[in-house]
């Protein structure tokens, strides 16, 4: 089992060691040794040629680490020190022990991962809740598909991981990029594989939001694939391309329009509704009650992104206060804070919609 790196720390005098990765000039602002708020923590690795990707290009990951923490990181040979206020810079220390922890296994470390990890590292009690004791993911908080392994980003998605493995009904709310769709067609294509659902449904309501497309050619799958299409970006990205389009031809996977949903019993299947702010409640009651034996939904949208004429009729609103407190039903909430995609689509949303509220 690799070993963890050693961290030491020590708070207050002496001289920082330069350069970052030996290369990165001291930057105006940085921490001041001595003062009695600061304090400096030192790791040493025993893998340097993992402190490449650990670093990033151009120390890239440090930078983020810097940026959000507001600490001061230097690194000399196998060696690399922290500066600043204790509770921060024990942060950046937590965080580059569990990256580095992820190399050790084989897997990548990318600014995304950083993020994610300063997000982790805000709640005390998920911070650890990812890694398993040899360092590598904790298998209780991954989803496993054919492609990729994925972990959670934010503390949000560890709870609506251990839903989407325990719940019946899950509301995923919250704005674009917080990974509620990815991650639910992650678990439904996860379930697929290991045999545990028959069928993988994925719908959405065929509502234009804003625009007139006016009349679409071809058939009736060519004018809804394109409110569809990123459902099929996630499957593609969860199974390899022949898999995806040898189950889309014998029904084991289905990606149809909300209005195809009437009717029918799904039972032994996997059903996610995406964009589901844009149902009416009467919709929703028919999409709910499509419910069988042996199936999962989950519902996601964004209640702040509604495309209907009248927005206060959102069906997905209405659901959330009618089926509050049943057991089985599980409702996650995401905020802008938990945007995963890049830190600046997480202001772009609070700037539109104001400060994320909790709860």
């Amino acid at each position: 089992m690799p070993k963890k790196p050693a961290p030491r720390s020590s708070s207050g005098g002496g001289t920082r060691s330069g350069g970052g990765s030996g290369s990165r000039p001291q930057r105006p602002g940085s921490p001041v040794t001595g003062a009695s708020d600061r304090v400096r923590l030192e790791l040493e690795y025993d893998r340097p040629q993992l402190l490449g990707p650990l670093f990033g290009q151009y120390d890239q990951n440090l930078i983020v680490l810097e940026n959000r923490l507001g600490v001061y990181i230097a690194a000399r040979g196998n060696k690399v020190s922290i500066e600043g206020e204790a509770d921060s810079a024990a942060r950046a220390r937590d965080i580059l022990i569990t990256l580095y922890n992820r190399l050790t296994q084989g897997h990548g470390v990318d600014v995304g991962d950083v993020e994610a990890a300063v997000l982790m590292s805000a709640e005390p009690t998920l911070a650890g809740l990812t890694l398993a004791d040899d360092g590598g993911p904790n298998p209780a908080v991954v989803i496993r598909t054919r492609r990729k392994t994925i972990v959670p980003r934010s503390p949000t998605q560890v709870k609506y991981i251990e839903a989407l493995g325990r719940d019946d009904v899950i509301f995923a709310l919250g704005p674009a990029g917080t990974g509620k769709t990815y991650l639910a067609v992650a678990q439904a294509v996860s379930q697929l594989v290991a045999g545990s659902v028959d069928r993988l449904i994925l719908s959405r309501p065929a509502v234009e939001a804003g625009e007139r497309l006016g009349f679409l050619p071809g058939d009736m799958k060519d004018k809804v694939d394109p409110y569809l299409r990123p459902l099929y970006d996630a499957l593609y990205d969860m199974l390899p391309t022949e898999q995806v389009e040898r189950r889309l031809s014998s029904g084991e996977i289905e990606i149809a329009p909300l209005a195809f949903m009437r009717g029918r019993t799904l039972a032994n299947a996997f059903i996610i509704l995406d964009e589901a702010q844009n149902t009416t409640p009467l919709q929703m009651k028919m999409f709910l009650t499509r419910f069988g034996q042996g199936s999962r939904m989950v519902v996601c949208g964004d209640p702040n992104q509604v495309d209907l004429p009248n927005p206060a009729s959102s069906g997905l609103a209405d659901a959330v206060r009618k089926l509050d407190g049943i057991p089985g039903i599980a409702t996650l909430r995401f905020s802008s804070r938990e945007v995963v995609r890049h830190p600046i689509v997480g202001a772009i949303v609070e700037a539109y919609e104001g400060p994320p509220q909790d709860g």
